[in-house]
């Protein structure tokens, strides 16, 4: 059985807010670091055409969240249990993960599993409804597999790792790629404002977009094979029956199956449809049959304090805000 680890949730929060730092670095390095030979003519550099780029590199700590590319390694200076990694990477984007090298014991307790998304405090994204492995398949165990399985690919633009490592000196090196998704499903978003448009074509999936903040957020265009209306309600009713719906999710944790209803959609838009929601997790989740190409375009933002304070207009309020 996959061991759980209490991390706190806020740990993502804030993870998320610094994940553009290691962004930040490299492009100051090339800000300070010029090509010499780029006044060149025809824009071509020697020097890039005789070496790759540099890859990225650094130390990975116990408890940590990647987004770039690049190569890590864990060494333990002392008994580490309950350590996990996190990794995101852009939308439409797959994350590989590559053991370079790997250094445990797996006879004393030693642990080094893949986890095909997100699980923190118990819950999972994407949730076991719209995944479309059984839980028991997403953990990939190396001292079950060992380097019979070297690189895992996963089914979305977040994955993460679990170890524990009890012999200090011992430890791994991986290696973190991506390579394009056409149809992104089941995304956590990176950042707090933004832009999106979820498309399913022709298959039986459920897709969510999560935002871990609250947020205002508009749904500007929803072309859907069945049309029914426009809901809000606090129950699985409404647009449930019709095959092809989209629904707005609030909550405080990372699994969108656990989350409340806050609105259903099964109807094109005459206008935008917009809504604050004050929880600390918003989800969009599309919900398709297979037998129609289904598109949902929506725009968020991050709530002001001020929003959270003293909320008017079309919005949640006593569960959401409740919970913040």
């Amino acid at each position: 059985m996959a061991p759980t680890f209490k991390l706190q949730g806020h740990f993502v929060l804030i993870c998320l807010l610094v994940l553009r730092g290691e962004s930040r670095y490299l492009e100051l390095r090339e800000a300070v670091d010029p090509d010499p030979f780029a006044h060149l003519s025809g824009g071509a550099s020697p020097k890039r055409e005789l070496e790759e780029e540099p890859l990225y590199r650094r130390a990975l700590r116990c408890v940590d969240m990647l987004s770039l590319q690049g190569q890590f390694t864990f060494t333990a200076d002392r008994p580490q249990l309950h350590c996990a990694t996190f990794f995101i990477a852009e939308p439409e984007e797959f994350i590989t993960i590559r053991y370079d090298l790997v250094s445990i014991d797996c006879q004393r307790g030693d642990i080094l599993q893949v986890f095909d998304g997100w699980i923190l405090k118990g819950e999972k994204f994407p949730s076991s409804q719209d995944h479309l492995l059984p839980t028991t398949e997403r953990y990939i165990d190396f001292c079950e597999s060992g380097l019979s399985r070297r690189s895992i690919r996963s089914s979305q633009n977040v994955a993460m790792i679990f170890f524990r490592i009890h012999e200090p000196g011992n430890g791994f090196t991986i290696t973190m790629t991506t390579e394009p998704n056409l149809f992104p499903c089941n995304i956590i978003s990176q950042t707090p404002n933004g832009r999106f448009t979820l498309v399913v074509p022709h298959l039986h999936r459920n897709c969510s977009f999560s935002i871990i903040y609250p947020v205002a957020i508009k749904i500007s265009d929803l072309t859907l094979g069945h049309l029914n209306g426009l809901q809000l309600k606090k129950s699985s009713a409404g647009c449930g029956g019709i095959g092809d719906f989209v629904e707005l999710l609030g909550g405080t944790g990372l699994d969108p199956s656990k989350m409340l209803l806050l609105a259903d959609l099964c109807y094109p838009l005459r206008g935008p449809a917009q809504m604050k929601v004050g929880c600390d997790h918003t989800v969009v989740r599309m919900v398709s049959s297979g037998k129609h190409i289904n598109r949902v375009t929506f725009e968020y933002r991050q709530l002001e304090p001020y929003e959270l304070e003293n909320p008017n207009g079309n919005s949640i309020q006593e569960f959401c805000l409740s919970t913040l």
